[in-house]
Parts: C-alpha cells; sequence; structure tokens
C-alpha cells in the first residue's frame, strides 16, 4: 500500500541566514533511511559551512540560483538546472544573488547530520 505524506516536516538548517528546509521524505518526516527529499528555499547572500557527506545529492534548482563550490571551483546551477554532488567530495552550497534560490534535494541514503561532516 502506498505511504501518504501529508506535508513536510520543517528542519532546522546550517547557515549565515535562516533558510526553510521542508522534509517530505527522510529520517525526520518518515523514519526513512533509504533516501531524503527536501524543498529548500534560501535567501539572498545565504552560504552554509562546506562539507563533506558521506550521501550522494542530487539538487534541482526551481527558482533562482544555487553556488555549489567544490574543490575544482564552482558551478553556478539556475533554475530548470541539477547538480549532483557526489558523496565523499567537498563542497558548500550558497546563494550569492538577491532573488536567493528554491530548490529539491534528494539525498541517497537520506541526510543525517551524523554523514554530512560539515567544516
Amino acid at each position: 500500500m502506498p505511504t501518504f505524506i501529508g506535508g513536510p516536516a520543517r528542519v532546522e538548517a546550517a547557515g549565515n541566514k535562516p533558510k526553510v528546509i521542508e522534509e517530505f521524505v527522510g529520517r525526520v518526516n518518515t523514519a526513512t533511511n533509504e533516501a531524503s527529499v527536501a524543498r529548500m528555499r534560501s535567501p539572498a547572500g545565504w552560504v552554509e559551512p562546506g562539507q563533506t557527506p558521506e550521501f550522494d545529492e542530487f539538487t534541482v534548482v526551481l527558482r533562482g540560483m544555487l553556488r555549489v563550490e567544490h574543490r575544482g571551483g564552482r558551478i553556478d546551477v539556475r533554475a530548470g538546472q541539477a547538480v549532483i554532488a557526489h558523496k565523499g567530495e567537498w563542497i558548500r552550497y550558497s546563494t550569492p544573488e538577491e532573488e536567493g534560490a528554491e530548490y529539491i534535494a534528494v539525498c541517497l541514503p537520506a541526510f543525517s547530520l551524523s554523514t554530512v561532516h560539515r567544516d
């Protein structure tokens, strides 16, 4: 039988400014360890600490631009584009443009504070 999810759970975000994380599937909202799916909304000027996660993160930008810094440089991901951050690689996300960003993030396995390894 399918599992209906009536709405997301709000999850605390890291970074220098308030960012909204709404987890639809994951460890918090559905006790799912295999994957997490969350909608993120980050304001202009938001930046989070760098991280070297133990999960792959697939991100689709819905609005604005998400900057993804990595050891080799940076990638600016705009609305209608996507990026994959591979487990074990250092990355840092930010939204430097005035509009901020809205995006969907899927993590395999599910996001966890114990496996994100923030700087």
